[in-house]
C-alpha cells in the first residue's frame, strides 16, 4: 500500500513539475521594460504560477513525510521553513524561493497595475535557474 501512495507521489509532482515548466518555457526573454501593462500582467501570472506549482511540489514532498502542511494565515512562509526543517530541500534552496514568495504575495493582495519591470526583471532572470536548483533538491 506505501508503494502506491508513493507512486502517486511521483505522478503528482512530476505532474506539477511539467505545470511549471511550461510557466517557465512561456516567460519573455526581451527586456520587461518594453512590454505593455497587459504583458507585464501576463509574466506577473506566470510567475504566480510557477511558485504556486513550487508550493505545490513541497506540500507532496512533505506529505509523502507524513508532515501536516501549516493552515495558519501565514502558511506559505511556514511550508517553506518546514520543507527546510524536515530536510526536503536546502536552506540555499529556501533563501532563494523568498522573493518569489513575497511576490506571490504581493500579486494575489495588489494590482497588476502597479507592477515594475525592474522588479519583476530578477525574478523572471533567476526563475530556471532557482528552478533547476530546487528540482534538483526534490527527486521523486
Amino acid at each position: 500500500m506505501v508503494f502506491l501512495f508513493m507512486d502517486n507521489y511521483r505522478e503528482r509532482v512530476e505532474a506539477e513539475f511539467e505545470a511549471v515548466d511550461k510557466a517557465l518555457a512561456a516567460l519573455p526573454d526581451c527586456p520587461l521594460e518594453r512590454l505593455s501593462a497587459l504583458e507585464l500582467a501576463g509574466v506577473a501570472a506566470l510567475l504566480h504560477n510557477l511558485y504556486n506549482g513550487i508550493e505545490n511540489v513541497l506540500k507532496q514532498a512533505l506529505g509523502a513525510k507524513g508532515i501536516v502542511v501549516p493552515q495558519s494565515a501565514t502558511w506559505h512562509r511556514q511550508l517553506l521553513q518546514e520543507a527546510v526543517t524536515q530536510n526536503v530541500i536546502p536552506e540555499q534552496c529556501a533563501e532563494e524561493l523568498k522573493p518569489y514568495l513575497a511576490f506571490r504575495h504581493f500579486f494575489v493582495h495588489g494590482y497588476s497595475l502597479d507592477l515594475e519591470p525592474s522588479r519583476l526583471n530578477p525574478l523572471v532572470c533567476n526563475a530556471s535557474a532557482t528552478y533547476r536548483r530546487l528540482k534538483d533538491s526534490i527527486a521523486p
